[in-house]
């Protein structure tokens, strides 16, 4: 059986096993033939020996957390052979903290929680892996090509879910939602502001290339520049760069009531001008929210295979810029300059 493994810590350790043991019973009942995983910032991370935890008693770590697969069996019956699915990333901690004990893992509060791919757990970048039915998630057959992108939109539909649970501590009715960055998690986060019939704008650096189109097929509005150069003020935004500049612009940005969702990843290291005294009056003045998401829970996951299923399958397609076999792994785990989305192939 083949797998993608790093050493974690160890940079440039990528490699293609051929023979990986096969997925043992204690992984989970549910035995899926893997069918693609997608490649994301994550992933180039662990690659370059940043982080990322090996399986105990292991070095090594499987990658792959942007899984979709076919179902082999399933004893508990939970699933039926042949089903498409996807694996839910992280597990609860064996505490439990309080919100894993709820099945909250997405909000976990010790950091003792686990991650296929990342943290712990062995990834499903392999021909075969196995999986709890708890965690294993439907898809809709018309997504056989793109349901590894089940993953990057759990991450948006959770930031959606919180952003109204906020919006509804009032009468709340927004209009308008500005998201920025225009990589997989952008536009994905579009995709599901327009299916909630706001009127999206999305702004990124890219002055060519597929994204202006990829926006403008979702009817929204694509931006080039700096967020204080726009005339609207945003009732929601998704911030989707990390970019220490653009998360204070859209700070400052946000229309009275509104509410700013951070979902980009800043590195550090880089110090910027700040009013702080500015920014608060503003934030307290208007009854504005600011508040980080990360990961998702069960519930996400669900409400993401519907948004997918309810998408269109083309422009769903057209976020993959690049599909190579699993043979060809280095490469696919080489970024290049215009890719949104890469796609492993397990099938080919």
């Amino acid at each position: 059986m083949r797998a993608v493994t790093v050493t974690p810590g160890t940079p440039d350790s990528l490699r293609l096993v051929e023979d990986f043991p096969e997925p043992p019973t204690d992984e989970g009942s549910v035995l899926v033939e893997a069918l693609a995983v997608g490649i994301c910032g994550t992933d180039h991370e662990i690659i370059a020996g940043h982080y990322g935890e090996p399986t105990p008693g292991s070095d090594t770590l499987v990658l792959g957390h942007e899984s979709l697969g076919r179902v082999i069996e399933d004893p508990t019956g939970s699933l039926n052979r042949g089903d498409l699915v996807a694996g839910i990333v992280r597990y609860p901690d064996p505490v439990p903290c309080p919100n894993c004990a709820v099945g909250e893992w997405d909000m976990c509060r010790n950091g003792l929680y686990t991650e296929h791919g990342i943290k712990g757990l062995p990834g499903f970048a392999r021909d075969r892996w196995r999986i709890p039915p708890k965690f294993a998630v439907r898809l809709d057959p018309s997504l056989e090509r793109v349901g590894m992108l089940l993953e990057p939109t759990s991450v948006v539909a959770k930031a959606w879910a919180h952003v109204e649970r906020i919006g509804n501590r009032a009468e709340w009715k927004p209009q308008t939602a500005l998201v920025t960055g225009a990589g997989p998690i952008g536009l994905l986060a579009a995709l599901l502001a327009t299916q909630r019939g706001l009127t999206v704008h999305v702004l990124d650096r890219a002055t060519g290339g597929p994204k202006p189109q990829l926006v403008g097929a979702l009817g929204a509005t694509y931006h080039t520049g700096n967020v204080a150069d726009l005339d609207f003020e945003p009732d929601v935004t998704l911030e989707c760069t990390g970019a220490p500049v653009v998360v204070l612009d859209v700070l400052h940005k946000a229309a009275p009531t509104g509410i700013v969702c951070l979902t980009g990843v800043s590195s550090g290291g880089r110090m910027i001008d700040l009013d702080a005294g500015a920014l608060n009056r503003e934030l307290v003045l208007e009854n504005n929210v600011v508040f980080g998401s990360v990961n998702a829970n069960r519930l996400h996951w669900d409400m993401a295979a519907e948004a997918l299923a309810a998408a269109n399958s083309e422009w769903l397609e057209a976020l993959i810029t690049r599909r190579l076999p699993a043979a060809s792994y280095a490469e696919a785990y080489t970024p290049a300059g215009d890719d949104i989305k890469v796609v492993l192939d397990f099938a080919r």
